[in-house]
């Protein structure tokens, strides 16, 4: 059984030591070699560019952690707002194709079909769709509820279909340690609104990149973070990136470094936590020596605390070929919602495309059905400016409080609530904002 201690500042320098050799190690592997994911280096890349990115990411791992095993927290999917999760993605394809033609071999230029190809592909993956590559019959495999789709609204509100092209002469290959902040100069969609992948030609041996999810909004830890908010997104060679003609590996063409990299974007580790035999805080994944760097897709042992046990190397966080991965497990899944839930970008996210009411000019309340039945619930439709805080309260006409929410960093929504619990009479519902109050009464029936 793996550990469950998450406040382990040993393993935080410990995966920046390594991260920092293998950042060294990548600058001088042959291109010919490639190596999956760049996550660990990276990630020790940002550690060095802001000085509180560590405790930034140790600070939501606390937060994860608590949520996860609070006992009153039953139904993750049900604290993350929508039952089926749906993440608007825009791709950001940056090439140096003078002539704009899309498509074809060695054509970072990709076809809409490729970049469609990779969304299904998603998919498949994150909702173990039958009858695809992404289902398994494995007993800890998941369905994670999370969906994807390329966007149909831009920042401006105007249509769009989730594709941006941006002829880039200068370059004809991006390195994905220091040419992240050029990619995001050259477009950035806001990061705390859409999934922002950008595909283009790597240099080196890595295939892709994703930044961790972390905590924001801290006093004090947030004063050069606006350049790593605009690179919070997904990186992608265009030669993995999807099914297509641009896609030339032999052992990762069917777009399964995509999600593995947005696995990273939702706060999974490596399943072998990225020392030897450590801990990815998931307890259905085997405890293993390192990734599968291998074009096997198994079996392969390792050896852990004097346990022998099989990798799980079909898992999409390993480093298998694609052809071998085919489940996120049940804990990894939960993982995934609770990071959603306490990563206010994540959060803010999936609030944003979740909620069925538009932001208006001014606070605004409509409280329905009023008069309401016992039987029913009354929904309290709440409109704002922008992203704020609000809470709503019910009381007695003597003054006792009923009820009580209260919702953080939320756009404008509707609150429900169940009236079976409320005697025959009437109320007042009152919803705050940090400046204004608006009251309304309501009448329950039996």
């Amino acid at each position: 059984m793996k550990g469950r201690q998450y406040t382990k500042i040993a393993k935080y320098i410990q995966v920046g030591v390594i991260g920092s050799f293998l950042l060294f190690v990548s600058f001088f592997m042959p291109p010919s070699f490639a190596q999956r994911c760049s996550a660990v280096p990276y990630d020790s890349l940002l550690q060095k560019r802001y000085p509180y990115w560590a405790l930034k990411r140790r600070l939501l791992e606390d937060s994860v952690q608590n949520t996860l095993h609070n006992p009153s927290r039953k139904n993750l999917r049900t604290a993350v707002l929508c039952e089926t999760i749906r993440i608007p993605v825009v791709v950001h394809v940056i090439h140096n194709n003078a002539a704009g033609t899309t498509g074809g071999r060695d054509n970072v230029n990709i076809s809409d079909e490729q970049i469609l190809s990779q969304i299904k592909i998603l998919n498949e993956d994150y909702r173990r769709k039958a009858g695809t590559r992404g289902f398994n019959n494995n007993p800890v495999g998941a369905d994670t509820g999370i969906e994807f789709y390329l966007a149909n609204v831009d920042p401006n509100n105007q249509p769009t279909n989730g594709i941006t092209r941006h002829y880039y002469p200068n370059k004809t290959s991006f390195d994905i340690f220091s040419d992240d902040q050029l990619l995001a100069n050259i477009v950035s969609w806001p990061t705390d609104l859409y999934m922002n992948i950008w595909v283009t030609r790597f240099s080196g041996s890595f295939l892709g990149v994703a930044q961790f999810p972390s905590v924001t909004g801290v006093q004090g830890l947030d004063n050069s973070s606006e350049l790593q908010e605009r690179t919070d997104g997904v990186f992608i060679d265009f030669r993995v990136f999807g099914v297509g003609s641009a896609v030339t590996s032999r052992l990762y063409n069917l777009g399964r470094t995509t999600t593995h990299e947005v696995g990273h974007w939702l706060g999974l580790i490596h399943t072998w936590g990225d020392t030897n035999c450590g801990d990815d805080y998931c307890a259905d994944t085997p405890t293993a020596e390192s990734g599968n760097q291998s074009a096997n897709c198994g079996p392969v042992f390792s050896n852990c605390s004097g346990q022998r046990m099989r990798n799980m190397t079909e898992n999409y966080l390993d480093y298998s070929p694609d052809s071998c991965m085919n489940i996120f497990t049940k804990n990894q899944a939960e993982r995934m919602l609770a990071v959603i839930e306490k990563a206010p970008r994540r959060a803010r996210l999936v609030k944003y495309w979740c909620a069925s009411v538009p932001f208006g000019e001014k606070l605004a309340v409509r409280v329905y059905p009023n008069p309401a039945p016992s039987t029913e619930r009354v929904k309290v439709e709440v409109t704002l400016k922008e992203f704020g805080d609000f809470e709503v309260e019910v009381y007695s006409v003597t003054g006792q409080l009923v009820k009580r929410f209260v919702y953080e960093d939320y756009p404008s929504w509707i609150v429900d609530f169940p009236t079976d619990d409320m005697a025959a009479g009437s109320y007042i519902v009152r919803v705050k904002t940090k400046d204004e109050t608006f009251t309304s009464r309501l009448i329950i029936r039996r």
